[in-house]
């Protein structure tokens, strides 16, 4: 029988967790549904104290199968389940830097991280440099002899630019950096940023790995010393996740990979039909030739993803009637689940983002970014045209 390291990403999201050798177990994850563990007396009591059979704050037995699904997804030593994927982000960044610390950052990334680093770690005495994204010079040039780490995300929301492992991942090991990356939009069915020798990777599981809109959670994937460092930081600040949850984020990475297959197919088909029509202004997808980084793209993905954005000829005021006039995409935040989503990002992702550094970032009133679902193709493409349609015909009526 195959070990676990040998096995295709198909089959650790399944049975990535999964003792092959145990029989007569229950085969759905049980839920451990406690807050604490009884033990037979105080001897066992500290044996277990940094074990997940102690306290759910500090670990339980449903929270171990993800983590340990997540770790084989990524091909990395150990992970780390959170309530939420900023939960996630700030435990990680909170357990590895201190006052008098330095971050390097991209600039395009989610709007609740850049707030983070721009307005609540310089309260601790940690001060963030940002950069963009695919400048890597830029990123060069902004480190300093207190530079302990260099934040990524990859495909970045909403612009959907990709970052080149090799190159970022290189500049960390040569500057003694930890390197983080954001992969939500990625996943580890497309893309395996410690392949290329990024440190830590982290998801919003709520996202694709959850993949039903049912729960939320953050997970942090890496070498197990950092990892071992983040979980002393999460037991203090009791940032876990609830077993019941992870049960959810457990059965969900169960059909990761045949939903974003899916994704990648409906995504590609998407926005092929939005670089034809004659009221988009611009397209941003990884796997369309148009895209400035589709070479890197088709290098280190294996899919483009089931994230789109693109911008409608017209205004802001044009964007929203658009986005309201689909019915197969749900307006609703968030992303990654079977049913296909649409959001304008200076209302939702983005709406903390300085007007300003917004237009820098490449955001416009005009853009529009769609999670697209594993629903029939046919049915999405048909579902835009008519929106685009409707407010094509509103845009053509004369005032007065």
């Amino acid at each position: 029988m195959k070990k676990h390291s040998s096995q295709h990403s198909e089959t650790k999201a399944v049975r990535g967790a999964t003792d092959l050798n145990r029989k007569n177990g229950p085969l759905s994850t049980p839920i451990y549904q406690t807050s604490t563990f009884e033990v037979t007396d105080n001897d066992e009591q500290l044996r277990t104290t940094g074990s997940d059979h102690f306290y759910t704050r500090y670990g339980n037995p449903t929270n171990t199968v993800a983590e340990k699904t997540v770790a084989a997804l990524e091909g990395v030593d150990a992970a780390l389940t959170f309530s939420s994927g900023m939960g996630a982000i700030t435990t990680t960044l909170m357990a590895l830097l201190k006052g008098g610390d330095h971050v390097v950052a991209q600039r395009d990334i989610y709007g609740g991280v850049n707030k983070f680093l721009s307005q609540w770690l310089p309260k601790m005495g940690i001060e963030t440099t940002f950069v963009d994204t695919t400048e890597y010079e830029q990123h060069a040039r902004a480190i300093r002899p207190n530079t302990k780490l260099l934040y990524l995300e990859s495909p970045t929301n909403p612009t959907l630019r990709v970052v080149d492992f090799k190159k970022v991942a290189e500049l960390a090991k040569q500057n003694k950096l930890i390197s983080m990356i954001d992969s939500t939009f990625g996943t580890p069915i497309n893309q395996r940023p410690a392949e290329f020798g990024i440190d830590l990777i982290m998801h919003s599981g709520t996202k694709y790995l959850g993949g039903h809109s049912d729960l939320i959670c953050g997970v942090v994937a890496g070498r197990q010393e950092l990892i071992d460092k983040i979980w002393e930081t999460r037991t203090t600040l009791g940032n876990c996740m609830d077993p019941h949850a992870s049960w959810a984020l457990v059965r969900g990475m169960k059909t990761l990979a045949v939903r974003v297959v899916r994704q990648n197919e409906n995504a590609q088909r998407v926005a092929v039909f939005l670089s034809e029509h004659a009221k988009v202004r611009r397209v941003h997808y990884p796997f369309l030739k148009s895209h400035p980084q589709y070479a890197l793209a088709r290098e280190q993905m294996k899919g483009g993803g089931g994230m789109v954005s693109f911008e409608v000829e017209g205004s802001g005021e044009d964007a929203r009637r658009l986005s309201e006039a689909m019915r197969l995409f749900t307006l609703a935040p968030s992303l990654g689940g079977v049913e296909s989503l649409v959001s304008i990002p200076v209302l939702t992702s983005h709406l903390t983002v300085p007007p300003e550094e917004r237009r820098r970032i490449g955001i416009t009133e005009q853009m529009i970014r769609l999670s697209v679902g594993i629903e029939n193709a046919d049915d999405l493409v048909a579902d835009l045209e008519h929106a685009l349609e409707a407010v094509s015909a509103r845009q053509q009526v004369p005032v007065g």
